[in-house]
């Protein structure tokens, strides 16, 4: 437990929306955890601690996941008790702060979930998004604060030379994110010297099936399609030459934050999000193609890429000590606009906050 700071206040109680974490768990999240552990008392979501427990801030990643159940039933009564959670956050005058980590669901969703997202949106206090394109709700008030590199989870990984001429696309295996294509452009390069490896659990055994078709025959395909532990993760990343993710759409990536944490170049949709972190990280690292991946924009990445060998991006604008440090200010910031206290809080956040309307109300701001 966070000690009580020397000036007798209370430090913030912080209820995170995702459960006690697992070895499978996105270390982004508990990275985050960590960060807020400095300055506040950080609880892991259950029932029971959003219903009856005590705690100055709700912060919500990806809503549609804390309702997720493997039946309808279940999932129904996920959403309904989701939804009382709000309610009581919203009469009892605790914030819901809300990180916007993509611009929709990655899945369709039923109708009682896309119920309880679409009121977690809806009275949400304030909002964080990863970067500065991303929309939110206007009347509300938002900061950006950036997307943590993961170079302290991966501390511990032996250093690796890349193989030359190695692809690795890694992660959860998903339509959009177009593996399928990209072992198809693989398989169409003549070249013996370049190959690729899928690693990564399916989202459905649809997708496996799909996935081990376009592979077909070709040695130069390798498959590990189920999870992959975080050692074995690491090595597989730093024996790539280039990690290509070929998303239809790339928003906010924790995948390219990973692989460049790892000191490997990536090879991503070129758009203002990935150009941005092309200028950010120093020349090299964010190689981008543009409309559909092709044989020549792998071949033109790896003859790139090679500038960068024995180099590290720069990743210090993503300290989780500095970010854990934006993130309590927020939720700060959010208590008093929710508590109603009279006149304005000190804002002391980066240019690139959206301030509260002039006079706080009891509820927020809702849109």
């Amino acid at each position: 437990m966070t000690d009580v700071p020397a000036d007798g206040a209370r430090p913030l109680r912080v209820l995170e929306s995702f459960r006690t974490p697992r070895t499978t768990t996105n270390p982004y999240l508990v990275l985050l955890a960590r960060s807020l552990s400095a300055g506040a008392v950080v609880e892991t979501f259950s029932w029971r601690r959003a219903l009856a427990g005590r705690y100055d801030v709700l912060h919500v990643h990806w809503p549609e996941v804390v309702v997720e159940r493997g039946d309808p039933v279940r999932a129904l009564a996920a959403s309904a008790l989701f939804v009382a959670v709000l309610v009581r956050c919203r009469l009892a005058r605790i914030p819901v702060v809300r990180t916007a980590h993509n611009l929709r669901p990655h899945e369709d969703q039923p109708w009682w979930t896309r119920f309880a997202v679409r009121r977690c949106d809806r009275w949400a206090t304030w909002w964080i998004r990863l970067n500065e394109t991303t929309p939110t709700p206007a009347g509300v008030p938002v900061s950006t604060i950036v997307h943590g590199h993961y170079r302290d989870w991966f501390a511990d990984a032996a250093p690796a030379e890349p193989v030359p001429g190695r692809l690795l696309s890694f992660g959860l295996v998903r339509p959009y994110k177009g593996v399928e294509h990209l072992i198809d452009v693989v398989r169409g390069l003549d070249r013996s010297d370049v190959g690729l490896l899928v690693a990564g659990r399916p989202a459905s055994a649809e997708v496996a099936v799909a996935v081990r078709r376009a592979a077909g025959a070709d040695r130069r395909i390798l498959l590990r399609l189920e999870h992959v532990p975080d050692a074995d993760l690491a090595g597989e990343i730093r024996a790539a030459e280039l990690v290509v993710l070929p998303y239809r759409e790339m928003h906010n990536s924790g995948a390219v934050l990973l692989a460049l944490s790892l000191d490997r170049p990536v090879l991503v949709p070129a758009n203002a999000v990935t150009d941005a972190l092309a200028e950010e990280v120093g020349a090299g690292w964010v190689q981008r193609f543009s409309a559909e991946l092709g044989a020549d924009d792998v071949e033109t990445a790896l003859d790139a890429v090679r500038s960068v060998r024995g180099l590290v991006p720069d990743l210090s604008r993503r300290d989780w000590g500095l970010l854990g440090e934006e993130h309590l200010e927020v939720f700060r910031k959010a208590r008093v606009l929710a508590r109603g206290r009279r006149g304005r809080p000190r804002w002391s956040g980066s240019s690139t906050d959206r301030e509260a309307p002039g006079q706080p109300t009891a509820d927020g701001a809702d849109v």
